[in-house]
């Protein structure tokens, strides 16, 4: 394994991260989800994520990684989705932001969050009482760093000139979609203010739900067992089951074998040839898959790879931004 430093920070974390959107606590089992994270961090993997939104995912998480030292990972979770019915259940308020890392924590079974995410931007709560409350938390000791999810450009300037004015703890990454179907923070200018701003991408879905592991192909039936085929959990999925991208994935994975790579390899290192991502966040049910993923951080793309990955994959419409 591979590590990079988060951002401008001092804090490392792997080049392949582990994550539990729409897995760990709900679509896998917990059996299963805990051999994943158990073969992860054998192999290397220190970053894991998940959220108070991902429906027992927090707890999954956290009881599995008590059994290793502390200090040997990085923790990282996030908030904004509603939690309840309430008016003050959802968003960025420093109520909403104080009780909720006080319910990840206790979820977690943990004494402190090393890395705490705004999963959304609030429109409605002021930039500088978001700011000012997961400053006071890190005061605390409670997290250790703080971060946003999907953020655009501008609302990331924004936050980084208030923390300078106020002499804020500063952001330390961004967690934005992205991969080669989806890639609105080139697009977007999102990948420059974070370089500007000292901010690491942390991606998910470099993999795009599986599509860019080869499994779904261009007329033919769903496979049976997959992400797509289970009504739980291929709401996102399905956007990618175009007849344009399907034909791409055939064509990117005859690259990739010209280069020795499976797809997931060749994919995930397209996404670490991006000096400003620090982690590509992968999702897993089976541990083999893990042992597959983490070769992409000994792949290396030569230009003339990189030129006719472009050419392939110019043939697709864009994506609308996930917000």
């Amino acid at each position: 394994m591979k590590y990079r430093r988060l951002g401008r920070s001092g804090l490392k974390v792997s080049e392949i991260g582990l994550g539990s959107w729409l897995t760990y606590g709900s679509a896998t089992s917990e059996e299963a989800a805990r051999a994943c994270m158990h073969k992860a961090y054998e192999l290397g993997i220190n970053f894991f994520d998940t959220s108070n939104s991902y429906p027992g995912a927090e707890e999954v998480m956290g009881s599995t990684l008590k059994q290793y030292s502390r200090n040997s990972y990085v923790l990282a979770t996030k908030l904004f989705f509603p939690q309840g019915s309430g008016p003050n259940d959802r968003g960025l308020s420093r109520k909403h932001i104080v009780e909720q890392c006080e319910a990840s924590l206790k979820r977690l079974g943990t004494d402190y969050i090393d890395l705490y995410q705004c999963h959304r931007f609030d429109s409605e709560t002021p930039v500088d009482e978001t700011l000012r409350a997961l400053d006071d938390l890190q005061a605390q000791g409670k997290i250790l760093y703080a971060g946003v999810s999907e953020w655009t450009a501008a609302q990331i300037a924004e936050a980084s000139g208030i923390s300078k004015r106020l002499n804020l703890r500063p952001l330390i990454s961004n967690q934005p979609i992205y991969n080669m179907f989806e890639r609105y923070i080139e697009r977007e200018g999102v990948i420059e203010q974070c370089e500007q701003e000292g901010l690491g991408l942390i991606v998910f879905s470099p993999l795009a739900q599986g599509v860019l592991t080869g499994k779904y192909k261009p007329g033919q039936q769903i496979p049976e067992g997959t992400r797509a085929a289970n009504n739980q959990t291929n709401g996102v999925i399905n956007s990618y089951l175009r007849e344009d991208v399907l034909q791409c994935t055939v064509q990117l994975s005859e690259l990739a074998n010209e280069i020795g790579a499976t797809l997931s390899q060749f994919a995930l290192a397209w996404i670490l040839r991006q000096p400003v991502v620090s982690s590509a966040i992968i999702g897993s049910s089976r541990p083999a898959q893990i042992e597959e993923n983490l070769k992409a951080v000994e792949l290396e793309l030569t230009p003339d790879i990189i030129s006719e990955t472009e050419k392939i994959l110019s043939s697709i419409s864009h994506f609308a931004p996930l917000r």
